[in-house]
């Protein structure tokens, strides 16, 4: 799976593949790898991403053209 908007966030965040390796705890290569879709990238580390970009995992695969990161869902009150 391709996923430009890797590369795209990435950049648009001034950050470098070897900054967003050591964010992930992983190498550099591994994380082009994953910029460049000839790796699948795992679930744990999409999250990871999300969190740091403040955006959903379904805007960084494709799945949406909505940046913004979904709300917390709110808590019931019993009453």
């Amino acid at each position: 799976m391709h996923l430009k908007r890797l590369k795209d966030l990435r950049e648009d965040h001034d950050l470098t593949q070897k900054v967003l390796s050591e964010i992930l705890d992983i190498t550099r290569p591994q994380y082009s790898l994953y910029e460049t879709g000839k790796r699948d990238i795992p679930v744990d580390l999409l999250r990871i991403l999300a969190k740091y970009y403040n955006t959903s995992i379904d805007y960084i695969v494709g799945d949406t053209n909505i940046q913004k990161r979904y709300s917390e869902p709110r808590k019931k009150t019993s009453i």
